[in-house]
């Protein structure tokens, strides 16, 4: 599948992968929750996920270890969201034109307009994380390998047919899936 993206686009293709949650990821998951106001879903996500690289979709997604998002919280604090701008989110992650993506309590995503986050101006995406996730999926091809929930609120991830769900991540090596993405561990 490389080498069909290298041809098709004229350069190889970026690092796409999700990556599993560890055990500190896990940690930081339980310690985001109880010092802000998160979403419930975020926590969920970020106790099953690590952080999210999908270089090669679109221009671009980018979702944040944990560990990342509360270092952004403490060095810059909240970024305000809404239409009234007194919500407060978080700095979840990045495309890679340089748009922001914030988490707001309620759970609804939002992008800013401009790179510029300080006066940034911002557009809600989707109305919760799992929309969000499910939106950029539908983006490419490879949704089948997007971390989302099953039916039962848990996160899975599919990849080359085997459901990698659960509440340890595998310990195997990265292992390249049918799709082009590598899932690590």
């Amino acid at each position: 599948m490389t080498g069909e993206f290298e041809h098709r686009h004229g350069f190889p293709p970026g690092i796409n992968q999700v990556r599993l949650a560890d055990h500190e990821d896990q940690a930081a998951a339980r310690t985001l929750a109880q010092v802000t106001p998160t979403p419930a879903d975020l926590v969920t996500f970020y106790e099953g996920i690590g952080d999210v690289t999908w270089a090669d979709v679109d221009n671009g997604y980018f979702l944040d270890p944990v560990g990342d998002v509360l270092l952004q919280l403490q060095e810059y604090g909240v970024a305000d969201v809404g239409t009234d701008r007194k919500s407060r989110g978080l700095v979840i992650g990045s495309n890679g034109g340089g748009l922001i993506y914030v988490a707001g309590p309620d759970g609804a995503v939002y992008r800013t307009r401009t790179p510029a986050p300080d006066e940034a101006e911002l557009d809600k995406v989707a109305d919760d994380l799992r929309q969000f996730l499910e939106s950029n999926a539908e983006l490419t091809s490879w949704s089948q390998c997007s971390p989302g929930w099953r039916d039962d609120g848990q996160i899975w991830q599919h990849v080359n047919g085997e459901d990698r769900s659960g509440s340890s991540p595998p310990t195997a090596s990265p292992a390249p899936s049918s799709c082009g993405f590598a899932v690590a561990a």
